[in-house]
């Protein structure tokens, strides 16, 4: 009996019990350059519940750690509150004295605090429209979408850029990369003139599970004091909700 099938049965049957159970989902992430060389370590630890029979996300902490280092050189929290595409956000990297939060103030609207490594703070009051995805929100705009993009279709969005104060157009299609073995590839990429030659596409790996099993692109963890790095990111699961991450 294939995993999917064990998780429908053991839906079925929490379901019949409570109407929402507890679940725990916890993966590991290794980022490396093109080359093969490791950058960094991940641990994603996210605690939710099951609802409807599919696994819905409450809080989402990740540790990053250089190789063969115990303790974290940064920290990213996340709360998802009304929508499972746009958490709260508290990120923060020490070294170079960057964190940045993003929170809701309103209906449509949200406000950026960001510490940015030269010194300077900035605060930028947004309003964006209701197909905004914000950080690893993406994870469960993929998967809400799911069959659309597993069918050829291009679903339309925007991305929160919080440094920038702004968000953008962007297009999830189906894709590939020789570099990622995954049972399904996806990309993200900027549907703008001007941003097409300035951004290159994010490209994301999906196991037949809805689990992320690869990010390929420029990543969130700074580099130096005016770019980030661009890895992939091999995710690994250690730990599954007790449902179904698919419907």
């Amino acid at each position: 009996m294939n995993r999917k099938r064990i998780l429908t049965l053991a839906s079925a049957l929490s379901l019949t019990c409570s109407p929402a159970i507890g679940g725990e989902m916890r993966f590991t992430g290794t980022a490396k350059t093109f080359s093969g060389g490791i950058l960094y370590t991940e641990d994603h630890d996210i605690s939710g519940s099951c609802r409807d029979g599919s696994f819905r996300p409450d809080a989402h902490q990740v540790s990053y750690r250089w190789p063969d280092q115990e303790q974290p050189f940064a920290r990213k929290d996340l709360v998802y509150g009304e929508s499972l595409i746009r958490p709260t956000v508290n990120f923060r990297q020490p070294q170079f004295n960057e964190s940045i939060t993003i929170n809701y103030t309103g209906e449509f609207k949200l406000e950026v605090n960001w510490q940015a490594p030269k010194g300077e703070t900035k605060t930028f009051d947004i309003s964006f429209p209701e197909n905004l995805v914000v950080d690893a929100g993406f994870d469960n705009f993929v998967r809400r979408h799911w069959e659309q993009v597993l069918s050829g279709e291009s679903v339309y969005f925007h991305v929160l850029a919080p440094t920038r104060g702004e968000h953008f157009a962007f297009v999830l299609e189906p894709a590939e990369n020789p570099d990622i073995t995954a049972d399904h590839v996806f990309q993200i990429r900027p549907t703008g003139f001007v941003l097409r030659f300035l951004v290159k596409p994010i490209q994301l790996g999906y196991d037949a599970n809805g689990a992320l099993t690869d990010y390929y692109g420029l990543t969130n963890i700074r580099k130096n004091k005016d770019s980030n790095y661009t890895a992939h990111i091999r995710y690994r699961m250690t730990d599954w909700p007790d449902c179904e991450l698919i419907r």
